[in-house]
């Protein structure tokens, strides 16, 4: 059984209703470790060195935030700039995350057809997180493609506790190893490993 670390990050997390049901998901699962960093770090001071532990002690590392502004919540950016240390997660001696995988999770009111080069937002979601991707491979880790939730304002709450549950069954399949990393090459989002596996 792998181990998950999801690193969550929302600065207004009671108001999302897709975010607190993907939570609510998964968060009673084996095997897996929620990381709120709004809740753990209020005033953005990390602790390097137990978030760097949290890291060496899990297989798969998830980045799950809401799509602001093309890009993540700030805090994210600033775990990034902290914690992935040259010398730990970089550089000729920093295997620290070598061989792991790194995925992100994301929600954003856009529809799926606003993320494609003619449509309102000129590009797709997989060349909007290319930062995260190269992150990872700079890590040494491979990224796989984005768990991806569209039009979170306009959900209706069947729509939403379908993503969750699909959320939950990604989350199963990658602890339990039950995905060919082979599948990943075929896909935009690992969304679509569950229309293949059904």
């Amino acid at each position: 059984m792998k181990k998950i670390l999801i690193l969550f990050a929302h600065p207004a997390f009671q108001k999302s209703l897709i975010n607190k049901t993907l939570m609510e998901a998964v968060k009673d699962m084996d095997g897996i470790t929620i990381n709120n960093l709004y809740e753990k770090y209020p005033d953005f001071f990390m602790n390097i060195p137990v978030e760097q532990k949290l890291l060496t002690e899990h297989d798969i590392i998830i980045w799950h935030h809401p799509f602001y502004w093309y890009s993540a919540p700030a805090i994210i950016k600033e775990w990034m700039d902290l914690v992935l240390q040259h010398g730990f997660a970089y550089g000729t001696h920093g295997r620290a995350l070598e061989g792991k995988w790194a995925m992100s999770c994301i929600t954003t009111g856009g529809s799926k057809e606003v993320y494609r080069a003619e449509g309102k937002n000129r590009f797709t979601i997989n060349q909007f997180l290319a930062p995260f991707k190269q992150s990872a491979n700079l890590c040494r880790m491979k990224y796989l493609p984005p768990f991806v939730v569209h039009g979170s304002h306009t959900l209706k709450r069947d729509h939403v506790q379908k993503y969750a549950d699909d959320y939950r069954s990604v989350i199963q399949m990658l602890r339990d190893n039950k995905i060919n990393s082979e599948q990943f090459n075929s896909i935009e989002y690992i969304n679509e490993i569950i229309k293949q596996d059904a």
